[in-house]
Formats: structure tokens, C-alpha cells, sequence
């Protein structure tokens, strides 16, 4: 599989659906081990979501159309005392604080540092690109 924006997240963006603000929003990035999510375009909320190793963490000082026009861009990600199985792959989704109403954004398993790591207790970091993290 290689780097996606969710459809249904386009879709809402397109009829100004609710939970669609990466500008303000609360933005998070969860370590996901591709032998037990496999990517569907049909998924909308992270109730949909499997194999998340270790807490998501949250992507701080977001921007959108800083970076360059329609470019998601936001801090690096450091996860703490992260175990558990590899990760493959990482999912940007749109926290409400309710996994049902959670957004799935960008799926990514390529192009960035720190993928696939295998966790060994420690921190992971994951560097986005300076290019920034995605474009729509």
C-alpha cells in the first residue's frame, strides 16, 4: 500500500462535515502494525482502526498551507516506552475524545523516518519530511 488520504475524509471536507479541522483540531498519529490493519478506503473513524501499537501521540503546532498550499505540516512525534509489535505504517486521524466520531485522515507507510520500527520499550521518534507531512 502506499501513502493515502482517506476518501471518506475527502468527502467530508467537501460537504463541511463536522471533525474535518486540521488546522485547529486535535491531530494525532497512531503507530499501526500493518500485519493487523490492513488500509481500506471505506474507513472513516478510528473505530475502524487496528493493530495500534503503543498511544497515539499528538501532532503539536499544526499548520495547513504554511509549508505550501494545500500541505499539512505539523511537529515531529515522539512516542514513550513504546512495546509491542512493529509498526509498518502510522494513520493521522482527528480526535473528538469518542473513537466513533474520531476522523481518519492520511494513511502513510512510506517516505518517512523511523518506519518500520520494531519497539523495544523505548522512545520512538518519527520525523516528518520537511516538505511537510502531506498534501491534499
Amino acid at each position: 500500500m502506499a501513502n493515502a488520504i482517506f476518501s471518506k475524509y475527502k468527502e467530508a471536507c467537501m460537504k463541511g462535515s463536522a471533525n474535518i479541522d486540521m488546522d485547529t483540531g486535535t491531530v494525532k498519529a497512531a503507530l499501526v502494525d500493518t500485519g493487523t490493519y490492513t488500509f481500506s478506503d471505506a474507513h472513516e473513524f478510528l473505530s475502524s482502526l487496528s493493530g495500534v501499537v503503543g498511544t497515539a501521540g499528538v501532532i503539536g503546532n499544526t499548520t495547513v498551507g504554511v509549508v505550501a498550499a494545500a500541505v499539512f505540516d505539523g511537529d515531529n512525534v515522539t512516542y514513550t516506552a513504546v512495546s509491542g509489535a512493529t509498526a509498518e505504517a502510522i494513520v493521522i486521524y482527528i480526535d473528538t475524545g469518542s473513537s466513533a466520531t474520531s476522523r481518519l485522515v492520511a494513511y502513510l507507510d512510506t517516505g518517512v523516518t523511523g518506519l518500520p520500527v520494531t519497539p523495544n520499550g523505548g522512545d520512538i521518534a518519527i520525523t516528518w519530511s520537511a516538505s511537510g507531512i502531506f498534501k491534499l
